[in-house]
């Protein structure tokens, strides 16, 4: 199997009612809008997802109903982030049963591996499944670093193809391609860095305020592919602020109330997690107003990198 891994793939929120059942719904909604903006895959079970907070059977049902709603068009991919080496295989084959096209696979959680028990870890699910998969290195959240050693020695396995860079290091992305061209994709995993990230050649943005600006992040993503720089850095400046949301704990929160304001979400989320409270509940909504007083009219970007 094979996953074009380029474009922009919103890790897309979990909707919940406020009885704390999912939303499929709100969530049908959202998923339309990205779709109709352009993405070119759906992440399903990431922090944005909650995934920590999810039943297996809550799982099942997220992969289930969206491969229906994407109806071929897009991969589904589903996030793996389990304790142990079993749990993650076995959420592999469930993954695949449930028809996800695609893995997105932290180190192991919780437990701090070292770089042989990580290469071991994520070699013993690629080889176990014939999904295809994208590793995310993301060191300061998680706190394990995948190498570009530790790249080489995974590449071994066909079906890892493609890496989410989020060591906030902009000057990695160069060292990725350098080492590997085009044997190993690279997605921008940090909003605050996508632009910067595609122009120094990132083939991809997994990104998080794309849940509420669907058009505005696929927008600048075309664009700077196209080679329409300007274009995309006006629109890039109006998101910044916005963008700079997903860069905190509270990053689920704060994109909620954005996908609030653009009428594609709601605010509930799973305990312990709550709505922001307080002068910091004052101070996202006012980021959030702004952004939306200001809101850029788009370029017709459809189309322009076919």
């Amino acid at each position: 199997m094979h996953i074009d891994w380029k474009g922009v793939m919103p890790a897309v929120t979990t909707k919940f009612t406020k009885e704390d059942i999912l939303d499929m719904a709100m969530f049908a909604v959202n998923i339309k809008a990205q779709l109709d903006a352009g993405v070119s895959g759906i992440i399903l079970g990431g922090t944005l997802g909650e995934a920590s907070t999810l039943t297996q059977k809550e799982k099942q049902i997220l992969i289930r109903e969206t491969v229906k709603l994407v109806g071929g068009t897009v991969p589904v991919i589903i996030n793996i982030a389990e304790q142990t080496t079993k749990d993650a295989i076995e959420a592999a084959a469930i993954a695949m049963d449930c028809g996800a096209k695609g893995l997105m696979m932290l180190p192991p959680m919780r437990y701090k591996a070292n770089d042989f028990e990580t290469v071991t870890y994520f070699k013993a699910v690629a080889n176990s499944t014939d999904l295809p998969i994208m590793l995310y290195n993301n060191p300061i959240d998680y706190g394990i670093m995948v190498t570009l050693d530790m790249l080489e020695e995974l590449l071994d396995c066909d079906n890892i193809q493609a890496v989410k860079e989020s060591t906030r290091d902009i000057s990695n992305i160069t060292r990725i391609k350098n080492r590997f061209g085009d044997r190993l994709k690279v997605l921008t995993g940090v909003d605050t860095l996508g632009l910067e990230s595609l122009l120094m050649g990132a083939d991809g943005w997994v990104a998080g305020l794309v849940c509420a600006f669907p058009a505005e992040t696929c927008a600048i993503y075309e664009l700077a592919k196209a080679g329409k720089i300007h274009e995309a850095l006006r629109i890039y400046r109006w998101f910044l602020p916005l963008l700079e949301l997903d860069i905190s704990p509270q990053l689920v929160q704060n994109i909620k109330m954005a996908e609030v304001a653009t009428g594609i979400g709601t605010e509930y989320v799973r305990a312990p997690r709550l709505p922001l409270q307080g002068a910091e509940r004052e101070r996202v909504a006012k980021i959030i107003e702004i952004g939306m007083a200001n809101r850029p009219t788009l370029p017709d970007y459809k189309g322009l990198n076919n």
